[in-house]
């Protein structure tokens, strides 16, 4: 029986939420030169895949958060996932703004967190884990309690794990990077020699140079 890891691999490959091009790279926003490109919010354009997504992160928080009361959403990618799952499990959601609103209350957190709140933040990826935690503090100053993170997607940086280990927050991931290329392998999407490259540019990405 295939995992929730590899049928979602597969998925995001197929409607290139994920591409992989090891001899074109891409140039991320951080200047990084990167064999590989996510976009997840590709994903709200396939409603089975939307609801497919749906569908396991409410499953995972509530396996995992029994106490949640609250669902959490990193803007901007992860706004609609959040949004959806909240609606799902029939709780209260907010989302976290990239930076404070300039003008009007100047909000960093939109919607009403209540002091005390028991938040489960949804992300659609985590790559250095900046954005997820900066999300994190402002939920914490805000008086919520961070309980768990969870994401459609990581590339499992080792670098961005031990900032979350340092943060005391622990997150769970849909998909991850060893799904995607093993999915990418048997579909034969790449072959083994770029692989070889895909795997070396997790080791030291920001040094990494095709």
């Amino acid at each position: 029986m295939r995992s929730v890891e590899q049928i979602l691999a597969n998925k995001l490959l197929k409607v290139k939420a994920v591409k992989l091009q090891p001899a074109n790279p891409f140039i991320w926003a951080s200047g990084w030169s990167a064999p590989i490109y996510c976009d997840n919010r590709k994903t709200l354009s396939y409603p089975p895949l939307r609801n497919f997504i749906k569908l396991e992160l409410a499953r995972i928080i509530v396996e995992k958060y029994e106490n949640v009361n609250t669902i959490a959403g990193v803007a901007m990618g992860a706004i609609a996932q959040g949004a959806m799952v909240a609606e799902e499990l029939n709780l209260p959601f907010v989302y976290i703004r990239t930076t404070p609103k300039d003008h009007g209350l100047e909000n960093l957190i939109e919607g009403d967190l209540k002091p005390g709140s028991k938040v489960v933040v949804v992300e659609d990826l985590i790559s250095t884990g900046k954005s997820s935690l900066k999300a994190v503090e402002a939920i914490r100053n805000a008086g919520g309690d961070v309980i768990g993170m969870i994401t459609i997607f990581t590339y499992g940086f080792p670098a961005a794990d031990e900032k979350f280990k340092d943060a005391k927050v622990k997150y769970t991931a849909l998909c991850d990077y060893n799904a995607i290329l093993d999915e990418a392998l048997k579909t034969d999407y790449v072959d083994e020699s770029e692989i070889k490259t895909l795997q070396e540019w997790r080791k030291d990405p920001v040094n990494w140079k095709p």
